[in-house]
């Protein structure tokens, strides 16, 4: 676990009226009610690209609905805490049971659920023999991009991370 950002063990709730983007259709695909705009809600299972280009959506869909920008650098940091977020929940969590994008202040929130249980760990990037270990990278990233973590334990079993990267 990152140490500056917490866990809980209630169950995450789902958000009613968020807007969908469904894997690999266009921004306009996505419901214009203002309410939602800047939110998607990605098809499941879903792979890091689809991911980011859901975030990628939502941040140009908020921004072209508010008529700001946004720092090209933040951008980037939430796609890969996005990327980071899909990979570990396909490769040590069983897979990805859910995907959200929120664009609001102070940032872009994404949450992640899959189906473990199991909570995410820092491993030593050097090995007990003085090796560099192969991956184990994208934890450590997540906890120094986004400004808050929060790790929810689901009542049918798994997780959701949830993570807000600010963007400015």
């Amino acid at each position: 676990m990152c140490r500056e950002h917490s866990t809980e063990t209630a169950p995450e709730s789902s958000a009613s009226g968020t807007g969908r983007v469904t894997s690999g259709s266009p921004p306009s695909a996505a419901p214009r009610d203002p309410s939602t705009t800047g939110r998607c809600r990605l098809h499941c299972p879903c792979k890091p690209a689809e991911a980011r280009r859901a975030v990628e959506w939502a941040v140009a869909d908020r921004c072209r609905a508010t008529g700001t920008s946004c720092d090209r650098e933040s951008v980037a940091d939430a796609l890969l805490v996005a990327s980071e977020l899909t990979t570990n929940a396909i490769l040590h969590g069983g897979g990805i049971t859910d995907f959200r994008v929120d664009v609001e202040e102070p940032g872009v929130r994404v949450s992640v659920s899959d189906r473990s249980d199991a909570l995410p760990v820092t491993e030593e990037p050097v090995d007990p023999h003085g090796r560099w270990r192969v991956g184990g990278h994208g934890w450590p990233i997540v906890c120094r991009l986004a400004r808050d973590v929060r790790v929810t334990g689901l009542a049918s079993g798994g997780k959701c991370i949830t993570a807000v990267v600010p963007l400015s």
